[in-house]
């Protein structure tokens, strides 16, 4: 397995001002593995606490925060010595040990030179029940499920990896069959570890989906066993929505779908409950493309979106032979597997909002805006080769912007008034009109 934030970790190591760092992410995109393979690989010891596993453990910072005293006690719990700078100490699940997450302050304040890494499921349900936090003593790194070039690594197929982190066009369009190929499974499997890592074993469809299933399962008991009791039947209600209110044409997230009469005041504390646990992605609609589009955001209008597009393709029910027939996974929800995607794959990139535009009408619509790099590049979605794009050019025509960006099947194209990016070349869009 390979996984990229390895790179953004080791930066951490050497960074001349660390501080703890928080991982965030929801329940099994790898949190666990990616910090113990960090341990494993960058240090000389590495000390995993799990304070959902061990509760006899959550009472190291119960009565104060003496550092050499909780050191003392992790050495004698796991029969190792603690050297700063040559030990990772990793907390896993601390939300289960508010204290512990407190005490990220004082590992920062008193005792930098240990390299601390703690992560946390539902870590966002925590901070909304009144879990202090040490605002500005921790940095923070999060992890998305494995993108498109992780999930080719995951393949064998580095070298179509290095040839689109290359850009090089010629050589991509070369292998478009293979890519479109390998794109269309990524649709079905997803980017969840456990997934990706026994389809590369096995190549058994079937296989996938049960374990696509038993997580969508355990996130499901997670809303009993974690959400106020009054709560969970309206969690309940929008998780089980997720598919067809993506399937309308306009993805445009209905209250009103969920239960006759229902408005946004019934439901908003069932889908922070959702997003604070990272199983959904909210995207916002933006008025218009001014710096910063978080300004410009239209509160009250939204797409919601699953984490993951093979746990979407799971909770819908889509069939494993979808995929053997022809390009048609692309349109399938009325192109909302393409559009999750795409969505998934710009979020593992260095950005700052996400959102998208339709005009006051609603009758023109571009499907994602992305501030990243000082730009705001407008990115229309196609899901076949059918590149007619009217309210693209609508929008391109009014607001003039440097860079637009159609990712569809079609191969690489610079237009006079917009660029084509291959789906599957979408991680390059930062670099695009560079």
């Amino acid at each position: 397995m390979k996984r990229d934030r390895l790179v953004e970790l080791l930066r951490w190591k050497t960074g001349k001002h660390r501080k703890p760092l928080l991982v965030r992410g929801a329940r099994q995109v790898g949190k666990t593995w990616l910090l113990q393979e960090f341990g494993r690989t960058a240090y000389r010891h590495c000390v995993y606490v799990n304070f959902e596993d061990a509760a006899g453990l959550q009472s190291l910072f119960v009565d104060d925060f003496d550092i050499d005293r909780v050191m003392r006690v992790l050495q004698v719990e796991f029969r190792t010595r603690i050297v700063p700078e040559d030990t990772l100490l990793i907390f896993d699940e601390i939300q289960s040990a508010p204290r512990a997450l407190t005490a990220l302050k004082y590992f920062c304040e008193k005792a930098p030179e240990y390299h601390i890494a703690a992560a946390g499921s539902l870590l966002g349900v925590a901070l909304h029940e009144h879990v202090p936090f040490p605002v500005g003593k921790v940095d923070f790194l999060d992890l998305e499920p494995m993108s498109f070039a992780e999930y080719l690594h995951a393949m064998g197929e580095g070298e179509l990896v290095g040839l689109l982190n290359a850009r090089d066009w010629p050589a991509i369009a070369h292998f478009k069959a293979r890519l479109t190929d390998h794109l269309k499974y990524y649709l079905f499997v997803g980017g969840m570890p456990e997934a990706v890592a026994v389809y590369a074993e096995s190549r058994d469809i079937d296989a996938v989906r049960r374990i696509q299933r038993r997580i969508l399962d355990a996130y499901e008991t997670d809303f009993s066993k974690h959400a106020p009791v009054a709560l969970v039947p309206r969690i309940r209600m929008v998780w089980q929505a997720l598919p067809s209110q993506l399937a309308k044409e306009n993805r445009k997230f209905v209250y009103g779908a969920l239960r006759p009469g229902s408005r946004a005041k019934d439901f908003e504390l069932a889908l922070q409950w959702l997003l604070d646990c990272g199983l959904v992605i909210k995207s916002s609609r933006v008025a218009k493309p001014g710096m910063p589009l978080a300004a410009y955001v239209d509160l009250a209008v939204f797409k919601l979106f699953m984490m993951d597009v093979g746990l979407l393709a799971a909770k819908a029910g889509l069939d494993g032979r979808t995929i053997i027939d022809g390009n048609r996974v692309f349109e399938e929800f009325k192109g909302a597997l393409t559009e999750q995607f795409v969505l998934q794959q710009l979020r593992c990139l260095p950005h700052d909002f996400i959102g998208y535009w339709t005009n006051e009408k609603s009758t023109a619509e571009v499907d994602f805006l992305l501030q990243a790099g000082g730009r705001v590049i407008p990115i229309e979605v196609k899901a076949g080769e059918n590149l007619r794009a009217r309210s693209f050019r609508v929008f391109c025509e009014k607001y003039h912007p440097n860079v637009a960006v159609r990712t569809s099947l079609s191969d690489y194209r610079e237009e006079s008034w917009m660029f084509n990016l291959p789906l599957y070349g979408i991680g390059a869009i930062g670099a695009v009109g560079r």
